[in-house]
């Protein structure tokens, strides 16, 4: 790596007093001249203490606001050029931070892509399973892990699309589409995660299901046809059938088929304008 070049690494902290000293001394022993910068986000337990003992930089929030708004604040705070992402709780491995260095010249961003073998259970992989086949149909691109907290970026490229990146857990999911709907290259390469000490903080059902608006959300941010398209197809193709349906068995064109027409009409129009505001979007990200 050239003089000229630093790398921070960021890692967002919630209650994580039982993984966060022995992944922090990890990373110091593998990496001495990294800054590791931990953004406490309003921790109830010892978290901040033991991070900073440790050895890490630590920004505290005053009161717990979110996992992405951590990374919000890591983004704005951190002085490396480039910007390792990866979790406090004990899951991914300090090794891997070497091999996604080894991308950084060449792509936008690397991500380490969890095994199907390392999901923490079978309904958080069937929920990856469609989370990652709907990005990669959104995109264009084959997205094989969409929400791994493992993540190389450049940090002046990053802080641009701080402004679409929720508070809550799904940044990775946000920085994945967005830098792949605005033209960005993206690596994956292959990691081995770690069982975690302690209990998940993400709820299955609620937080998957705010994932699945939050990557609709994103797709309408910079592909909309690809959403709108759809669903104006299945309305206009819903009132074909249901045309010729009531054309055989009452010889008239219905109500009903006129609304599904109009309607898939109305939601086409609306994609093509969402279209040229996505386009309006891309200037403002490169601003």
């Amino acid at each position: 790596m050239s003089k000229n070049e630093s790398v921070s690494i960021l890692i967002p902290a919630y209650n994580e007093e039982l993984n966060i000293g022995k992944t922090i001394r990890s990373i110091k022993e593998l990496y001495p001249d990294f800054e590791v910068l931990v953004v406490d986000d309003g921790s109830t337990d010892n978290t901040l203490t033991i991070a900073m003992e440790a050895g890490a930089n630590v920004w505290p929030h005053p009161y717990n606001i979110g996992n992405g708004a951590a990374i919000k604040t890591g983004l704005r705070t951190v002085a490396g050029e480039w910007v390792v992402m990866m979790d406090a709780d004990g899951q991914h491995d300090p090794v891997d931070i070497a091999r996604l260095l080894e991308y950084r010249d060449r792509y936008d961003m690397v991500v380490g892509s969890r095994s199907n073998k390392t999901q923490a259970s079978l309904p958080r992989l069937l929920a990856n399973t469609i989370y990652n086949r709907f990005a990669s149909y959104v995109t264009k691109f084959k997205v094989e892990d969409l929400t791994s907290g493992l993540r190389l970026m450049r940090n002046e490229t990053a802080r641009k699309f701080i402004y679409l990146l929720p508070n809550t857990f799904s940044y990775p999911s946000t920085l994945t589409l967005a830098y792949l709907r605005s033209g960005r290259s993206i690596k994956y390469i292959p990691i081995e995660a770690k069982k975690r000490m302690g209990k998940s903080k993400i709820k299955l059902l609620q937080d998957g299901t705010r994932f699945f608006l939050i990557i609709t959300k994103i797709a309408t941010l910079f592909s909309p046809l690809r959403v709108f398209l759809p669903v104006s197809f299945t309305l206009f193709t819903t009132g074909i059938l249901y045309y010729l349906y009531t054309f055989y068995t009452a010889h008239r064109f219905s109500n009903m088929s006129a609304l599904l027409f109009s309607s898939a009409l109305i939601i086409f129009m609306m994609g093509l304008i969402s279209e040229q505001i996505s386009q309006m979007r891309y200037d403002r990200v490169e601003d």
